[in-house]
């Protein structure tokens, strides 16, 4: 028989299996590297904080203190991922993430902790809020560039499903078993070792696949891609826009985490696990909800998921999870079901990611900067709008607000225009590697 006979014609059938997925095949293990690192990043978010107020913190504010640099770090280096990938490349800034999480954790692990250093721990945690989104948000830049335009949508949903899949979902129940047999301090070591396993196999898994390099024209600096970072918000008013839709994205999340405690562990009566369970819920709802919609946008249109399943979607299900558990009285199973169509409605807003890279395509890195700038914002955006208004015309009407920006953003979703430049390449299917002509801003 001739050799010719065996071979096989186009991609390979597994080839062809996955991207039938939405998964870009070249990019398989940076996806399956990404959850292992996120699970262990996402290990110590169930009970870092308890355990740094008993182990050198002093009390429960000084460790509220320590966790506060820290995710004010992580917005730094959410910011920085997307900037820095433009001029350096997404593999350089994830190399630089994975190094930093490792020696940062060791430092952490073998200095600050052993002699409860309260100025060592608030410095070396603190500094290790910048790494993981290095990694992970390097990989996102990564994802972008490298995946076919109409295939996007089901890139970026299978990103975070990883990405939530890990922090803090599968991360807090590899804690749950770990704590118990071998204790808190030695699970901290486990989650460092996913960390390095995850960080490996995505960087070795993607050796050879494109789009890992500098993305930015010659003649940017590093100085420039930073300022351009921030500026691009106002030279194109789109990605401003598009960062503002960010901000509505999860600002009203973090601000019912202010006041929805009280009223379902307390005034509902369900317990402060009733209300745990809710959150755990809410979360896990997301995770798939982020890959249904991420494939569901490819096919119906990002706009329209956007518009209808994000922000409308989300309007109507904030206000169903302030008052009809409160109509249900005693009925559980109600306050579960509207935790989890709050969940899911906030996966909706998966093509915003996909929308913010193509309206900049000669800015990739930058655009994405912005956008994850918007994330770091609604962590207080959320508690503000909460803090200013809650005495005033309580939850009810605090909700009422939240549902209002839903219903906001989804008009400005018709200003998120992709230039007519990038959309050939859509209609194409061909990634959005480098500059196109026409894209200035």
């Amino acid at each position: 028989m001739s050799t010719t006979t065996t071979i096989r014609r186009g991609r390979p059938r597994e080839n062809r299996l996955i991207e039938k997925l939405g998964l870009p095949s070249a990019l398989l293990w940076g996806f399956v590297g990404l959850l292992l690192f996120m699970i262990g990043d996402g290990v110590e978010s169930g009970y870092i904080a308890p355990y740094l107020a008993d182990n050198g913190a002093g009390s429960a504010t000084n460790a509220a203190v320590i966790i506060s640099v820290y995710g004010l770090l992580v917005t730094i280096g959410s910011w920085l991922a997307g900037a820095l990938s433009d001029v350096w490349g997404p593999r350089r800034v994830m190399i630089i993430g994975l190094g930093l999480w490792a020696v940062l954790q060791v430092l952490f692990l073998s200095i600050a902790l052993p002699t409860q250093n309260f100025t060592l721990m608030l410095v070396i945690y603190g500094l290790r809020g910048i790494a993981y989104p290095l990694f992970a948000y390097g990989f996102l830049v990564w994802v972008l560039g490298a995946s076919p335009a109409h295939r996007l949508g089901s890139a970026v949903g299978w990103f975070y499903f990883a990405f939530t899949g890990g922090l803090p979902t599968l991360g807090s129940l590899v804690a749950s078993g770990s704590v118990p047999l071998i204790g808190p301090y030695l699970t901290f070591w486990v989650a460092l070792g996913l960390v390095i396993l995850g960080g490996i196999i995505t960087l070795v898994g993607l050796r050879k696949a494109e789009g890992g390099g500098r993305l930015a024209a010659p003649d940017v600096s590093t100085g420039r891609s930073l300022i351009n970072s921030v500026a691009i918000a106002f030279t194109n008013p789109r990605v401003g826009l598009g960062c503002l839709v960010r901000v509505v994205n999860t600002a009203p999340q973090f601000g019912l985490f202010v006041f929805f405690p009280t009223i379902f562990a307390e005034d509902l009566g369900f317990g402060t696990s009733g209300w745990l369970q809710l959150v755990f819920v809410l979360g896990a709802a997301n995770i798939f909800a982020n890959l249904f919609f991420g494939v569901l946008s490819d096919r119906l249109g990002w706009h329209r998921t956007l518009r209808w399943f994000g922000c409308i979607g989300s309007a109507v299900s904030v206000l169903m999870f302030y008052f009809l558990p409160q109509v249900a009285g005693d009925q559980y199973w109600v306050s579960v079901l509207c935790a989890a169509l709050f969940g899911v409605s906030l996966a909706g807003f998966t093509p915003i990611s996909v929308l913010m890279s193509l309206m900049a395509p000669g800015q990739k890195g930058n655009a994405i900067a912005v956008l994850n700038l918007g994330a770091g914002a609604a962590t207080f955006v959320g508690p503000l709008i909460v803090a200013l208004f809650l005495n005033l015309v309580g939850g009810a009407g605090v909700t009422i607000i939240f549902a209002a920006l839903y219903v906001l953003a989804g008009v400005a979703v018709r200003w998120l225009r992709v230039p007519e430049d990038a959309q050939e390449f859509i209609d194409a299917g061909q990634p959005l590697q480098a500059p196109i002509a026409g894209d200035t801003n």
